[in-house]
């Protein structure tokens, strides 16, 4: 690995050399610091006693016509609450360095990147802070366009994971079509259709692993492979993504080391037009877990991504249970819809109104399992055998989550607006949290708007959380003034009327000037998850100060 840098440290010190030359108008730098701080008051969920708390980041890049530069600091010594659990997340140093030379039709990189291929079932490669994820390769990427319509990548690399690298070498290659760039006949019609293909290699991660009683060791794969084929069509509002994949055996901590091959398909397809959209989605994945590293149980070292099909919600009572990706299989569904009514009609009044309903469905899969039955949360099969057989159209027992809900958008006069929504919920907590059992709840969610003054305005929100399982009914409320362009104050209040009977203050004070944005807050958060795109992260609860400051340039 020490070499591997070396000779990108060198790369990048000859390209600098090389830029100097054209310094001038064409050279760009651009940075940002993020830091975000916690200053704990008492003991905390986690039992310790730290003053001090924070995630810390600096980036900073050189751009020209054909060259870029990038390095990224981060300081992560005394991490967040949530984050400190995870081994090797602690540390600090150069986390990102990179140089990428690019002309019109060629691309190359060396150091850490990111990448993705289709929908991400095969490869993605991110950063999410919010997760505590950076799972960038280290090593080479190039991207070549040798035609008109045709695009080609091939990489290869070694997954960070935190402050080391896994021992998998991850290679790869993808190769789009744009059809509509070869056919007149498609362009003409405002059509364009694109196919793709991907194929990704794991190499390494053979390293044994013997079973509890030590009385067997399993061998595992050296090299396992996936591909990926899909197909985008669009013309007008219309757009129609369909998408396969496959992967062979690839035994791991998260499948219960079974020998089964992996499945996904996907179809999307949505319409839209002024003032109308639809969107309905369908997926299914079997066995679909893909890590470099195979005892790794957290979700860093995941080399590809399968989204949730569920909405990201925002309010705090719909948030309150996000659902989590099932990757060892699901069935899962999305529909929305949504309509806006005109303005000075009967329904949409003087301003409009804006109505979307969303309906997602996520269920699992039919497993027959072969052998004794798996650990509790892991797919069926005994450890070390296939696993299981599934039939493609048969649901399993279980459904995992549901979400129905409704929101209104609607200004009732020049200087309020209101929106309402109702969401009726079920969440499976066994399956997303290992126990807890099936959660029905439903919410109901008021966000007014006010206008006091072109720079002074004041949003309120209250919300009801209603449901006889887990810890009960839950209430929120929150008012947050606005005085632009500099001052925001915020006060809010999450109470559990149920089993705790514990209120959750937050309070904050946010200044912002030009690229500068600090916020102090003062409050108690709840333990839950934490969750992007189906990804999610347990946070323990916490109680003291925190500070926020943001940079950009």
């Amino acid at each position: 690995m020490r070499r591997i840098y070396t000779i990108i440290t060198a790369a990048m010190l000859s390209s600098a050399a090389y830029a100097q030359v054209d310094i001038g108008k064409g050279v760009s730098v651009t940075g940002s610091l993020q830091s975000d701080m916690l200053v704990p008051m008492g003991k905390q969920e986690d039992g310790s006693h730290e003053d001090f708390r924070t995630n810390t980041y600096a980036d900073m890049s050189l751009m020209s016509k054909n060259i870029d530069l990038g390095v990224r600091l981060e300081y992560l010594d005394h991490p967040l609450p949530g984050f400190e659990t995870d081994k090797g997340f602690k540390g600090w140093g150069l986390a990102n360095i990179y140089a990428k030379i690019h002309t019109k039709n060629l691309e190359v990189t060396l150091g850490n990147y990111y990448e993705q291929f289709g929908s991400g079932f095969i490869l993605r490669t991110y950063e999410e802070r919010s997760l505590g994820i950076d799972n960038s390769l280290l090593g080479a990427r190039v991207v070549v366009r040798p035609f008109n319509g045709v695009q080609i990548k091939a990489l290869t690399g070694y997954q960070r994971h935190y402050w080391s690298y896994n021992d998998a070498l991850v290679s790869g290659a993808d190769v789009e079509f744009s059809l509509d760039r070869w056919f007149k006949a498609l362009g003409d019609r405002g059509a364009s259709l694109t196919l793709g293909g991907s194929w990704v290699n794991k190499h390494g991660d053979d390293e044994a692993v013997r079973n509890a009683d030590a009385t067997h060791r399993l061998n595992f794969p050296k090299n396992v492979n996936a591909y990926d084929l899909r197909a985008n069509f669009n013309k007008g509002g219309l757009n129609i993504l369909a998408e396969y994949a496959q992967k062979d055996a690839d035994p791991s901590f998260k499948n219960n080391y079974i020998y089964r091959k992996g499945y996904v398909g996907m179809l999307s397809a949505s319409y839209s037009k002024k003032g109308a959209s639809l969107l309905l989605q369908a997926k299914r994945s079997d066995n679909f877990t893909s890590v470099s590293d195979r005892t790794e149980s957290g979700s860093g070292s995941a080399i590809n991504h399968l989204p949730a099909f569920t909405e990201d919600h925002t309010y705090a009572l719909a948030a309150l249970y996000p659902y989590n990706t099932n990757k060892n299989g699901e069935w899962a569904y999305q529909a929305q819809f949504g309509y806006n009514f005109k303005r000075r009609t009967a329904i949409g009044g003087r301003y409009g109104m804006n109505v979307k309903v969303n309906f997602s469905h996520v269920h699992a899969i039919d497993m027959t399992p072969k052998g004794s039955t798996a650990l509790p949360g892991l797919v069926p099969g005994a450890w070390g055998t296939d696993g299981y057989g599934s039939a493609f159209w048969k649901w399993g027992d279980e459904t995992f989550y549901q979400d129905l809900n409704i929101q209104i958008e609607r200004r009732l006069t020049k200087g309020f607006k209101l929106n309402l929504m109702y969401m009726n919920q079920f969440y499976n907590k066994t399956v997303v949290e290992g126990e807890g059992g099936m959660i029905h709840s439903n919410i109901f969610i008021a966000d007014g708007l006010i206008s006091l003054s072109p720079k002074t305005k004041l949003r309120v929100e209250g919300q009801y959380l209603t449901t006889g399982e887990d810890e009960g009914d839950w209430a929120f409320a929150l008012a947050e003034l606005s005085l632009a362009p500099h001052w925001m104050f915020t006060a809010s209040d999450m109470y559990n009327c149920g089993e705790t009977q514990a209120h959750y203050w937050q309070t904050y004070v946010t200044y912002n000037i030009k690229s500068h944005r600090v916020q102090l807050g003062w409050g108690r958060t709840r333990a839950g998850y934490n969750c992007s795109g189906g990804v999610c992260r347990y946070i323990p609860q916490t109680k003291g100060f925190t500070l926020s400051y943001n940079y950009n340039f």
